[in-house]
């Protein structure tokens, strides 16, 4: 009788992954929200909300480059239009927040302050349902998951790939953000949405409701990763590697490599919208700033940095890069950007592999001596 494939996942995932994976659970889930929430601000063990707010937003980082190197490191789909998904969930959650400061606003007005101030006499159709927390949820994961679908159909069926890939993809998010920049078109223009007060009837800048988005935050983290070891452990992640490294041999034996990279893509970018979505009431803002280009070549570069194909590498490069990138922005504000360029190109020259690639090198030689 065969081995049912879920039973042989988890018996083939390392004992240490595991251990590792709960000690990040009890510490995201349990030890830090109860040095938040219950003990002294003047305590020396407490955890300050300046660090809950970080971390949550360094983790929804982390699932976007999960995301990324679900289509890049196994599927070698390198995509430079990651911020595209990321911000249109948190358009379509921040939809949500806006409806949820009711009369609240600067003008107590059951419109967005934005609209009144633009004079919008309605809200247009692609507002309809912004203010149900459930169709919000579903319009988190359908529109990401729509754009790339319809996107990644032509392209792959056109079999564009490589260099030509990264471009439009590139030119997919540029447009966005234009688009995205014009008031004309509803999401507040150049400002965006900020000035959330509730998700849910409750005040979004309550300890606890921080809290609750850190932890959501932290169990989308370990979700996606624990998708992504599913999903690259079982055949159709053999087949997405073989596309990755052969595509044309894999379509000889009778493959079609379209199915696998749109399913992939589209996985990817709801993954990405999710993010969005976690991240926009943490951050307590979202703008057209983060469709910009480089926002979608630093997804990338944290991919790089932590190491692709390795699902925690690109957790741990998203950490270091944008751990670097708070404090480089404060102590070189302007040379923060000369700092990322350097980064990637040594980490390209001198470690192909990533971090983690180096960890096994240096694991390596220290078993043989």
């Amino acid at each position: 009788m065969r081995t049912p494939f879920v039973v042989r996942f988890f018996s083939a995932t390392s004992t240490k992954g595991w251990l590792a994976l709960a000690a990040f659970a009890v510490l995201t889930l349990v030890l830090l929200p109860l040095l938040h929430l219950a003990v002294a601000p003047d305590h020396p063990l407490h955890v300050s909300a300046y660090v809950i707010a970080v971390g949550g937003k360094i983790m929804c980082y982390a699932i976007v480059a999960v995301a990324m190197d679900l289509i890049w490191g196994y599927a070698g789909i390198l995509s430079l239009g990651h911020g595209v998904f990321f911000a249109l969930g948190g358009y379509a959650f921040g939809q949500y927040l806006m409806r949820q400061i009711g009369r609240d606003g600067a003008y107590h007005a059951d419109l967005p302050d934005f609209m009144v101030f633009l004079d919008w006499k309605s809200l247009p159709w692609y507002w309809f349902g912004s203010d149900s927390f459930g169709i919000a949820l579903f319009k988190v994961v359908a529109i990401p998951a729509l754009l790339a679908l319809v996107f990644g159909f032509f392209a792959f069926r056109s079999r564009i790939k490589g260099v030509y890939f990264s471009i439009i993809t590139q030119a997919m998010t540029y447009a966005f953000m234009l688009l995205f920049f014009r008031n004309e078109t509803g999401f507040g223009g150049n400002n965006g949405f900020t000035d959330f007060k509730r998700i849910a009837g409750l005040p979004i800048t309550a300890p606890e409701m921080r809290v609750a988005l850190f932890a959501l935050s932290a169990l989308m983290l370990m979700f996606t990763l624990l998708l992504g070891r599913y999903l690259v452990s079982s055949k159709f992640g053999r087949v997405l590697t073989a596309i990755r490294d052969a595509e044309s041999r894999v379509m000889f034996i009778g493959y079609n490599p379209l199915h696998y990279k749109l399913f992939i893509w589209t996985v990817s970018a709801m993954l990405c919208g999710i993010a969005g979505a976690l991240y926009v009431p943490q951050v307590g803002i979202i703008n057209p700033g983060e469709m910009s280009p480089a926002n979608s070549i630093e997804i990338a570069i944290w991919v790089a940095v932590g190491g692709r194909a390795t699902l925690i590498g690109p957790v741990i490069g998203a950490a270091i890069v944008n751990l670097s990138k708070s404090f480089f922005t404060q102590a070189f504000p302007d040379y923060w950007l000369f700092f990322l360029g350097a980064l990637f190109v040594l980490v390209t020259l001198y470690l192909p592999d990533g971090v983690v690639g180096l960890w096994k090198r240096l694991r390596q030689k220290a078993g043989r001596t």
